[in-house]
């Protein structure tokens, strides 16, 4: 076992080369095979496409704020909340956290140098952004009005924007998850350190080893989809279009294969961030460590099992119903395994509230919220009423943005000092995190209500008497946009102003702890040996918590 000061060691000297300074050239990143500068580019760019679906999500708030359409026209309307689901799911939520922190995290926590395959590495981030562009110049041609679903037969039929165009930028953007799930799955399996073993790995890569099988099995499948879709518009022949002998209920089939493993692929990777931040802000061992790590397997197993959950009022069997229904209670157990397990973890620890913190326990608050009523959506009854209704969309955006976006800006800032060597100011990190957390309530709350009520999503107008919690959730998306651009502000203003992080600013056990900050291009000087079990707090490896807490002080405090 190693000591405080082993572990610590160079804290405070400045690394002679790392991999922001190992080659400075547009060429040089370009033509990177490092899997950490393949990261900030990916952050760069899932950034950029973040803000563009944020601008659109304003429009959206904005046209609700009164009943009458008297912003935009309808039709435009339909193509604004589609382009906003389109940008935010298929080119932000699910590339964000496995292409950016699994990239950059992943070979370290587990002692390798690299992805295994780190040429198909920034292969992927080519073809997101080959997807990425075909994508945009689509939407600024002339957009999509399908819905970002891209139900038949609209999408087939009845719109005539630029589905295809889209779709392409769809299905070429899918090889990147395909390819980066394969890099992942291989790494983990050739490529750990002597002495990680399986269970003694940390359980954000436990995360994203499930999330890069459903990336493999599933992406496939809306890839041939997004195809059949290709040939009926262009050949005219009758595969979901009822018109010329199709059947629009195998769209639905298909896409909800695909698309509810999605959702998996988007909230597991912020699971295992969260798990992170859980263990090692409480200072304590996390709890029933092996159940969170096959409950990430368990979620991504059963999520290919509940996609007719979806179909509930498609006109499908009422047997199937059942099924589906009974399937979408049994996945939400290993979900609440994992929140009993972390406030377990929580339960008499040595919690500290910085801002990582801060996001992971609003992670808590606002992933139980969704997940209780995805339970709702799960009862055949219930959602007959609950169906297409503002119900969904709060729903949805509960376990998405207060679930995955809330873990990504956590991870953000838990790692901003090991990927940049400054920190940033917890001042405004703790500002941003509540002002977040507050916004987001305020402007989706209202939406469960207004769903249960009867208002119909993606709809321009609306009667009077929905004014007012319409007033209420635009309000509070000013203030979601508020907390979520302030990051943006503060994290640049710390890459030149922040003051010097050290290699472990938080004093913890973790493989990317005991390298310099930021890493070499290699990661380590030397293989690492890894001795202690995941997230070993004792006294005995040198993470004393009075020695903790003092260091953190030196080194946040301006």
């Amino acid at each position: 076992m190693q000591n405080a000061d082993a572990l610590n060691a160079g804290m405070t000297a400045e690394p002679k080369l790392n991999y922001l300074t190992n080659g400075t050239t547009l060429k040089s990143w370009l033509l990177t095979k490092d899997h950490k500068r393949i990261a900030i580019m990916y952050l760069i760019t899932v950034s950029l496409f973040f803000l563009a679906g944020g601008m659109y999500a304003a429009v959206i708030r904005l046209e609700l704020l009164t009943p009458a359409t008297d912003l935009i026209e309808s039709a435009t309307y339909n193509k604004v909340f589609t382009q906003h689901g389109i940008l935010m799911i298929f080119f932000f939520l699910i590339p964000s956290i496995p292409a950016i922190l699994g990239n950059f995290l992943l070979p370290i926590m587990i002692g390798a140098k690299d992805l295994a395959l780190p040429r198909i590495n920034l292969l992927s981030l080519y073809i997101y952004w080959v997807g990425g562009l075909l994508t945009i110049y689509a939407l600024l041609q002339g957009g999509v009005d399908t819905g970002w679903t891209f139900y038949t037969p609209y999408s087939t039929t009845f719109s005539n924007s630029y589905v295809m165009a889209v779709g392409l930028g769809i299905f070429i953007n899918g090889f990147s998850s395909i390819l980066t799930g394969l890099n992942f799955i291989v790494t983990i399996h050739t490529m750990r350190a002597p002495g990680m073993t399986w269970f003694r790995m940390p359980l954000f890569v436990w995360a994203n080893y499930a999330t890069s099988l459903v990336m493999i099995l599933g992406t496939p499948v809306v890839a041939i989809t997004i195809l059949l879709l290709a040939i009926e518009r262009a050949a005219g022949v009758g595969i979901f279009d009822p018109a010329i002998g199709g059947d629009p209920i195998l769209f639905q089939h298909l896409f909800w294969f695909y698309s509810h493993p999605a959702v998996y692929i988007m909230i597991l990777p912020g699971m295992g961030v969260v798990s992170e931040l859980i263990s090692n802000f409480s200072r304590k061992k996390i709890f029933g460590y092996e159940f969170i790590a096959f409950s990430s397997i368990a979620i991504a197993v059963f999520g290919f099992l509940v996609w007719g959950h979806h179909m509930f009022v498609s006109g499908q069997s009422i047997y199937a119903g059942l099924v589906f229904s009974f399937l979408t209670m049994v996945v939400a157990v290993p979900s609440a395994i994992k929140m009993f397990n972390w406030t377990a973890t929580m339960y008499k620890g040595s919690i500290s509230y910085d801002t990582p913190m801060l996001y992971a326990i609003g992670f808590l608050g606002l992933f139980l919220v969704g997940g209780l009523t995805g339970l709702f959506l799960g009862s055949i009854g219930l959602t007959v009423h609950l169906t297409d209704t503002y119900f969904v969309v709060a729903h949805f955006h509960y376990v998405m943005v207060g679930g995955q976006v809330i873990a990504y800006l956590g991870g953000i800032h838990y790692w901003w000092p090991k990927m940049t060597g400054r920190m940033y100011s917890e001042f405004w990190g703790k500002i941003s995190a509540m002002l977040v957390f507050v916004g987001f309530n305020l402007t989706f709350f209202p939406q469960f209500i207004l769903g249960y009520q009867g208002m119909p999503r993606r709809y321009a107008s609306y009667p009077p008497e929905f004014q007012v919690l319409n007033i209420f959730s635009t309000a509070g998306a000013s203030v979601l946009g508020v907390g979520l651009l302030m990051p943006v502000v503060y994290l640049t203003h710390s890459l030149i102003y922040g003051k010097k992080a050290g290699d472990n600013p938080w004093l913890l056990p973790g493989l990317e702890w005991r390298t310099s900050s930021p890493p070499p291009t290699e990661n380590f000087e030397k293989m690492p040996v890894v001795t202690w079990e995941a997230y070993d707090f004792s006294e005995e490896n040198g993470l004393d918590i009075e020695e903790a807490r003092r260091r953190q002080r030196e080194v946040v405090t301006a």
